[in-house]
């Protein structure tokens, strides 16, 4: 622990404990300085440590709920002297179910080398001729987008104009720049839904998503989908538990109200509990919700695609998968979501864990289209029911008002991913401001806790003059 005294930094403070802000806090910690993570939530973990966190409920996710991209996750564990995660394929990646009663359940290509030939067969042995001409060829045109992005969008600090024209002449070509999604993937009535939904991992509308973010489906079907033993709430917990050894101290419970900045540098935080002062700044919160703190105002932007989730107790070991019910009219599903509604018959996400399991759906960033959560909620259940009838003991709602605690509107992902540049994320800066980062999923590289973890990482390695690094990952995981 050296590097804080070649940077005139010996204090930091963090707001958010997030995956990217622990990340963040564990690499200034590492390098020495002094470390504080200002957090209103009780635990650790960002989305997904919400919910009660008592009565039973400790532990269970409202957020993520499986594991991509493993190599950044192992990347993470050895960093921090941590022991190699246990990681476990989920075979098949999802059970996709659809209204005239059809199944499809694709295995991933490559499971840590695995796979390959073999599971290509096992998922085309599901599909038409025709339907598997078109998942060949959309696969095959989402690993191209993967790698050529990856480079510039994942594995490398926030891309400037030059890096920007690179890609576009060298390999912009084949992000089909003048199509949307929607274009790109038509593919027959079961499958041009199934391939529409990666751009939500994002927060797309994905009727209004550029074709670039097709890239997605790779990350899932060709490097596969892991169970992380303990879940995420244990990995969050894992990472704040490294961050006390180090000695990086947890203030919960603490609003930061606004930021206090003097000639072109943050000095102070104004929260709930007082103030907060420090040398180095790293907001890990929404990018929106910083600007608001700046005095600058919220962003402009429309915001992305918030939830509505019901996490669920069993009365009986259910084992683990993950299934998807597609709606009959899934176009239906956004130009609810664009009106500001609720869906009226929403795409379900169930994730089953053991005893445990987490119903999601798609929701507007508005917390006030929610009227009444528990009455929706039990509208959800009914629906699952038709589909999928399980022994719940017990539930639990969380509407837009409750991720709007951690996200402006509630949007899981920050500003909407529409249009041809719609996909870049901003950067880690804030322009005037020489010594605070803005990190997590609402900035570069983007969403989803690999990415959230990556930008933590570097973006506190930025603060200290470091280049950037990988994790361990690479543009083909």
């Amino acid at each position: 622990m050296n590097r804080a005294a070649n940077t005139g930094m010996n204090t930091a403070t963090v707001i958010g404990a997030g995956f990217s802000g622990l990340l963040a806090a564990l690499r200034l910690r590492q390098a020495g300085l002094k470390v504080t993570v200002l957090d209103h939530l009780t635990r650790a973990g960002g989305k997904a440590a919400l919910g009660p966190g008592e009565g039973g409920w400790d532990g269970f996710s409202s957020g993520p709920t499986v594991v991509t991209m493993p190599a950044v996750f192992r990347g993470v564990h050895a960093r921090l002297g941590l022991p190699a995660p246990f990681l476990s394929p989920a075979r098949p990646t999802t059970r996709y179910r659809y209204p005239d009663g059809r199944t499809f359940a694709p295995e991933a290509l490559n499971v840590d080398g695995e796979g390959g030939a073999d599971s290509l067969e096992g998922t085309l042995a599901q599909l038409s001729p025709q339907e598997g001409r078109d998942y060949t060829r959309l696969l095959e045109h989402a690993r191209r987008m993967y790698e050529d992005a990856a480079p510039t969008f994942i594995f490398s600090p926030p891309p400037g104009k030059l890096d920007l024209a690179r890609y576009a002449l060298t390999r912009g070509r084949n992000a089909a720049p003048h199509l949307k999604l929607s274009q790109l993937v038509q593919s027959g009535p079961h499958l041009t839904p199934f391939w529409l939904r990666f751009a939500t991992y994002l927060g797309a509308d994905p009727y209004r998503a550029p074709a670039v973010l097709h890239n997605i489906a790779w990350v899932e079907l060709g490097q596969g989908v892991w169970h992380m033993v303990g879940g995420l709430g244990g990995f969050a917990a894992r990472l704040e538990a490294r961050a006390r050894e180090l000695g990086v101290v947890f203030e919960y419970g603490t609003r930061v109200e606004h930021l206090i900045s003097e000639r072109g540098r943050v000095v102070a935080a104004h929260t709930g509990r007082g103030v907060f002062a420090a040398d180095a700044w790293v907001s890990a919160a929404d990018r929106s919700l910083t600007s608001q703190w700046l005095g600058r105002g919220p962003e402009r932007q429309a915001r992305g695609v918030s939830g509505f989730a019901v996490q669920l107790r069993f009365s009986e070991d259910l084992g683990q998968a993950h299934h998807l019910l597609f709606p009959p009219d899934y176009a239906r599903e956004w130009r609810d979501i664009g009106a500001g509604r609720l869906p009226s018959d929403p795409t379900l996400y169930l994730h089953l864990d053991g005893t445990q399991g987490f119903l999601l759906v798609n929701a507007p960033p508005k917390p006030e289209a929610v009227q009444d959560a528990q009455e929706y909620a039990r509208f959800l259940l009914r629906q699952l029911a038709d589909w999928l009838p399980l022994p719940i003991a017990d539930w639990h709602a969380l509407s837009p008002a409750d991720y709007a605690r951690t996200a402006q509107g509630g949007a899981l992902y920050g500003r909407a991913p529409h249009g041809l540049t719609g996909s870049l994320r901003p950067d880690w800066r804030f322009s005037g401001l020489s010594n605070l980062v803005q990190v997590g999923g609402t900035v570069h590289p983007g969403g989803g806790v690999p990415l959230s973890m990556l930008s933590g990482w570097n973006g506190a390695g930025a603060l200290l003059g470091l280049g950037y690094d990988s994790l361990g990952g690479d543009r083909s995981d």
